[in-house]
């Protein structure tokens, strides 16, 4: 496994629309792994394929103690709002409101291609939501309301 470089700023790759994934190998099970490393040294909650320079539709989540892998990602259903506060990892010492959906469904393939439909809700639902936009091309600072200054005697 290795950590990779999570892209800032205006790096092209950030919006851009990601390309389906149609080989389901063991360099996509490399780069996954690699994903799940990334995000675990950087201390995030979701990263998608783009932040790391693979113009793929992938994304990771870490939430509620589970590792959650979205390949060729579609958000099928959303209910209720939420409005909250986020941040990116592409995005350093950015904060602010969004509003997202409370709830959502999600159909994705796994690591061998199988795929699955999955309900999330509150933080998950914000993260699928955040993650999926990634793959389109969209940062979350395209839709805040509100930024945040952070105090800096935190």
């Amino acid at each position: 496994m290795a950590i990779r470089k999570i892209l800032t700023g205006e790096d092209e790759t950030l919006h851009a629309v990601c390309k389906p994934v149609e080989k389901f190998d063991e360099k996509l099970a490399q780069l996954l792994d690699d994903m799940h490393e990334t995000l675990e040294k950087a201390q995030g909650v979701g990263l998608a394929a783009p932040q790391i320079g693979i113009r793929r539709r992938i994304f990771i989540m870490h939430v509620d103690d589970e590792k959650i892998e979205a390949i060729n990602p579609q958000i099928l259903k959303t209910r209720g709002k939420q409005k909250v506060l986020e941040g990116c990892l592409s995005c350093p010492n950015q904060w602010g409101y969004v509003t997202r959906p409370l709830k959502c469904v999600l159909k994705a393939q796994d690591r061998n291609g199988n795929w699955y439909e999955r309900k999330f809700s509150e933080l998950a639902a914000q993260c699928t939501c955040h993650e999926n936009d990634h793959l389109d091309g969209h940062l979350f600072t395209e839709i805040v309301e509100e930024f945040v200054v952070p105090d800096e005697e935190e």
